[in-house]
């Protein structure tokens, strides 16, 4: 399996599945039609993926992972955010995908430090046996770009 670092928009890769963890999946899929699969899958508890169409975006699925709330390190964080990569990749591979695309699950809004949620990704993702081929990590900042080259060992 290939792991690269892009910088830029999740929604414009051109994957067969993206992660999605906000709203602007929503917004560029399509909010009514994503709104109307997301609403029958049920919910996704924490460190779980779903999958649906994508609808009006590139990815031919859209994988929903939830990730965890930052509340300190010690409520099992880490492990559920491991979890989101592992479980995304397992979603990727019963729909027969071979390219995915990430971005950094549960560093926004959620506070998870960005370090520390990187090696993370890059470790599970380097850990989980996958038929997926193409793994891109897609960053939205300079800072988060560089952090994921420095652990893939890249020179930006």
């Amino acid at each position: 399996m290939r792991i690269e670092a892009v910088s830029g928009d999740i929604t414009a890769e051109a994957v067969d599945a993206v992660v999605n963890v906000d709203g602007a999946i929503h917004r560029a899929a399509g909010t009514r039609e994503l709104r109307e699969a997301c609403a029958r899958l049920g919910g996704c508890p924490t460190g779980d993926a779903r999958v649906t169409p994508g609808f009006n975006l590139p990815a031919r699925w859209i994988i929903h992972a939830v990730g965890p709330r930052w509340r300190g390190g010690s409520h099992n964080e880490a492990e559920q955010l491991a979890s989101c990569y592992r479980r995304a990749l397992e979603v990727a591979d019963e729909h027969g995908a071979v390219s995915i695309a990430f971005p950094a699950i549960s560093t926004g809004i959620y506070g998870f430090p960005a370090d520390q949620a990187a090696e993370i990704a890059v470790n599970t993702i380097r850990s989980t046996a996958t038929r997926v081929q193409l793994v891109r990590l897609v960053a939205f900042d300079a800072a988060t770009f560089r952090r994921y080259c420095r652990l893939l060992g890249d020179n930006e």
